[in-house]
């Protein structure tokens, strides 16, 4: 991964966490629920860079015409960078990257798929997918997920290849 070049792209420097996931992973689906977004994914809707881009367009459209925009968002050149998302319920999660922030020390922020509830959750990209596939997550929009996830399939994943190629 040319991570540089992807850096430049996003304007952004990403977590040491997130590129470790994306090298030994690659994007794809945790616990048959959770996407993992990746750079140069040839499916632009799994693709980090592509996401990016459209979720600023997007968000900024709905803010002009009058949603909530997050207060995090109101500090100088505070920003969302869109890192994965919850298959099914369209649960969005961001990075809230914060001037002057480190990226290891960016909050995950959940943006609610159909409608307009978001939730903070202060640990990395890592730290939410090992909580939501252990099962130990303090995030309201995944403490049910044994209601829909098989308990064998948590520990699943499936990598973009795989799926991409059916």
């Amino acid at each position: 991964m040319e991570w540089a070049a992807v850096e430049e792209a996003l304007g952004v420097v990403l977590p040491a966490d997130y590129k470790r996931l994306v090298e030994w992973y690659g994007g794809g689906l945790f616990a048959g629920v959770l996407r993992l977004l990746e750079p140069d994914c040839p499916d632009a809707m799994y693709d980090l860079v592509a996401q990016t881009a459209e979720h600023e367009e997007v968000l900024a459209e709905l803010w002009e015409a009058g949603e909530d925009k997050p207060s995090e968002l109101h500090e100088g050149n505070a920003r969302l960078v869109p890192w994965g998302y919850a298959e099914g319920a369209g649960h969005f999660l961001y990075w809230l990257v914060r001037p002057g922030t480190e990226p290891e020390e960016w909050t995950v922020l959940l943006n609610e798929g159909r409608g307009p509830l978001r939730e903070a959750c202060p640990v990395s990209c890592g730290q939410f997918l090992l909580d939501v596939v252990a099962g130990t997550t303090t995030s309201f929009h995944f403490t049910g997920l044994d209601d829909v996830v098989d308990p064998e399939d948590r520990s699943r994943f499936a990598p973009d290849s795989q799926i991409l190629d059916q």
